[in-house]
C-alpha cells in the first residue's frame, strides 16, 4: 500500500466476504487483480479528462457534443459507482471519506451533477487528474521515498541561503524597474514603477513576454545588464540545493558505512553486511 493510502491502513473489513475480496482488488495493488484494476481506473480517469478538454474546444463540441456529453455522464456514473464501492468494503467508511484520495474521489463526480444547477461547472472535472496519484501504488514509487526524503532534508537545510537569495532578487528588480522607469518612462510603456518591477521580474528571469519593451539606447543597455545578469542569478539557487544535497548524502553514507576494517589492507569503506573486503577479499573485523 502506497504513502498516500496511508491514511486507510487496517481499514481492512474482517473476515472472507465479498467485502473484504473487493477492499484486496481495489486498495491493493499487490494482486493480479488489484494492479488491473488500478490500471483500468488511471485509464478511465485519463480517458474522462481528455474528454473534458476537448469539450472546452468550441469547434469538436460543435460536431461532435452530443457524444462527448454521454461520455462525461458515462465516466461520472461510473466513478460515482466505484466511489460508493469503496464506502461499501471498507471497514471504517468515515476514514476513507475523510482521507485526502477519499476527498478527490468525491470532488472529481461533483461537477457534472453540479452542471445540471450551474451550467459551465463541469469543466471542474479535470480534478479527476489528481486520481491518477493512485498510479503510485502501481508503479510502486514507494522504494524512492529515500531519494526524496533526501531532497526534501537538502531543502530544509538551504532555505536560509535560498530565503537571502529571493530577498537579494527581489531588492535587484526593485532597483532595477525603479531605473527603467525613470530612464523610459511612460511614454514607453514604463506607466508606474510597479509595472517597471513587474518588467524587471520577467527580464531577469528570461520570461521576456514582449508586453512591455525599452526604447531609449539607455533603456535597452539597461535591459541586456539584467538580461545578463538573469543567467548568471538562475544558476544560485540549483548550486545552493546542491552542494546541500552532496552533505546530506555524505552524512548518510558516513552514517550507513560499516565500522569494519580489512585485516590485510586496512581498508573501511565497507558495506554493513559484508563480510570480507572488496579490495582483496581480506576477512572484516570490527575497528
Amino acid at each position: 500500500m502506497s504513502s498516500a493510502d496511508g491514511a486507510l491502513s487496517g481499514n481492512r473489513p474482517p473476515g472472507d466476504n465479498w467485502r473484504a475480496r473487493a477492499y484486496d482488488i481495489i486498495f491493493e495493488a499487490d494482486t493480479p487483480a488489484g494492479k488491473s484494476f488500478d490500471v483500468l481506473l488511471i485509464v478511465s480517469i485519463l480517458l474522462s479528462v481528455l474528454v473534458v478538454m476537448l469539450d472546452s474546444s468550441a469547434p469538436v463540441r460543435s460536431e461532435y457534443g452530443r457524444q462527448l456529453y454521454l461520455l462525461e455522464w458515462f465516466f461520472t456514473i461510473l466513478f460515482t459507482l466505484e466511489y460508493i464501492l469503496r464506502l461499501m468494503c471498507v471497514r471504517v467508511k468515515r476514514k476513507y471519506a475523510t482521507s485526502l484520495l477519499g476527498i478527490v474521489d468525491l470532488v472529481a463526480v461533483i461537477p457534472t451533477y453540479m452542471s445540471i444547477l450551474i451550467p459551465g461547472s463541469q469543466f471542474l472535472l479535470v480534478i479527476r487528474i489528481l486520481r491518477v496519484l493512485r498510479i503510485f501504488r502501481v508503479l510502486k514509487l514507494v522504494q524512492y521515498m529515500n531519494e526524496a526524503d533526501l531532497l526534501i532534508r537538502a531543502m530544509r537545510a538551504s532555505r536560509r541561503k535560498i530565503t537571502v537569495f529571493l530577498f537579494t532578487v527581489l531588492a535587484l528588480v526593485t532597483v532595477m524597474g525603479s531605473l527603467m522607469y525613470l530612464i523610459e518612462g511612460e511614454k514607453n510603456g514604463f506607466t508606474s514603477i510597479p509595472i517597471s518591477i513587474y518588467w524587471a521580474i520577467i527580464t531577469m528571469t528570461t520570461v521576456g513576454y514582449g508586453d512591455i519593451v525599452p526604447r531609449t539606447s539607455i533603456g535597452r543597455a539597461l535591459a541586456s545588464v539584467i538580461m545578463i545578469m538573469g543567467y548568471s542569478i538562475i544558476a544560485v539557487p540549483t548550486g545552493i540545493v546542491t552542494s546541500e544535497m552532496s552533505l546530506v548524502s555524505m552524512e548518510e553514507r558516513r552514517k550507513s558505512s560499516s565500522t569494519k576494517e580489512c585485516s590485510i589492507c586496512r581498508y573501511r569503506e565497507h558495506d554493513r553486511e559484508a563480510l570480507f573486503c572488496k579490495l582483496c577479499g581480506g576477512e572484516l573485523k570490527e575497528h
